[in-house]
């Protein structure tokens, strides 16, 4: 049985409403799944410099001073994630966000951050 709000006094309408918004456990659990790929500085790093420019793994490599090996690692599971796509040119791949939710989804919490350090 759904209690009723006792400290704003929210209608028991709108509480179910809110509560049957609430996506599905297995949609949930996708969603901290996405979220925990943003806890690793390095994958962080990447989706930063890959939110300038596209870039292959060589360079990437350089930008965040790791080895190709631990780069392509990271990069498997950001794509995994659906965050970044790859595109080859002959031998070589070039790596990009994969949409511009990735974009916005990055810039709106870099703006979230920086708004903090102001106050």
């Amino acid at each position: 049985m759904l209690a009723k709000c006792k400290c704003k006094n929210i209608p028991k309408a709108k509480l179910t409403e809110i509560i049957d918004g609430l996506p599905e456990e297995t949609i949930i659990d996708q969603l901290c799944e996405f979220f925990k790929v943003f806890g690793d500085s390095t994958r962080l790093k990447i989706l930063y410099f890959l939110s300038c420019n596209e870039f292959c793994v060589a360079d990437l490599s350089n930008l965040v001073r790791m080895q190709q090996s631990a780069v392509s690692h990271q990069l498997q599971t950001l794509r995994l994630h659906r965050l970044v796509k790859c595109r080859k040119e002959g031998t070589t791949s070039y790596y990009s966000l994969d949409d511009n939710h990735v974009q916005e989804i990055f810039g709106i919490a870099l703006e979230h951050i920086n708004e903090g350090l102001v106050k």
